[in-house]
């Protein structure tokens, strides 16, 4: 479907050159913007290299039993079928921790991870469980404490103030989680009190 949108766009792009007579601009953007994105790609991969290495070494040093028990207090509410000593709610917590310092790449492998444990762990076949819907919802909107990859990007390309976007990415993401959380558990919480009323009756 990508494939699609992008052959889309080119095609569009091409014939607004010829309309508007901009097409020596098209050809300077076609000849330039792929020496930047590979620039922009070299640029954050120092910072991305970095973290990845933070995390690397957290999990060697047992920084992450750390993380792991401080997230199963924080955390034991909502993944109530997992084991909190497991592979798949230790991904959890690394996932979760690479998305609060902002490496959205670091932290696409530990989410992958995560929701392979969980469907081991709970076995889980065609549906997705509980479980695996949450973890979907809090890796999606999680709460980000440092964007690493904004900040970078906006220090390259010559931001004067890199850091005032630090205060409104901690509120949105935390709106965006605590909406996204409520939808995703009040489906079950509903689901729950219904089975619970018909046993009853």
């Amino acid at each position: 479907m990508l494939s699609v949108i992008f052959s889309v766009l080119m095609i569009i792009s091409v014939i607004s050159a010829f309309i508007t007579g901009r097409f020596d601009e098209l050809s300077e953007a076609v000849l330039n913007e792929p020496v930047n994105a590979v620039e922009l790609c070299i640029y954050l991969c120092g910072g991305m290299c970095f973290w990845g290495g933070i995390m690397r070494v957290a999990e060697k040093s047992g920084i992450t039993e750390g993380l792991t028990k401080l997230f199963s207090v924080l955390l034991g509410g909502l993944f109530k079928g997992l084991d909190k000593n497991g592979r798949a709610f230790r991904a959890i917590c690394m996932n979760i921790t690479a998305n609060m310092l902002g490496l959205g790449n670091a932290a696409t492998p530990l989410g992958i991870e995560a929701m392979k444990a969980i469907a081991e762990e709970e076995k889980a076949e065609s549906t997705a469980t509980p479980s695996m819907v949450i973890f979907t919802v809090m890796n999606t909107a999680s709460v980000t404490l440092i964007p690493s990859t904004a900040l970078s990007m906006r220090m390259k390309y010559g931001s004067e103030s890199p850091l005032e976007i630090v205060i409104p990415v901690w509120i949105t993401s935390a709106a965006a989680l605590a909406v996204s959380l409520t939808a995703a558990i009040l489906p079950y919480t509903g689901s729950r009190q219904i089975k619970k009323e018909k046993r009853q009756k």
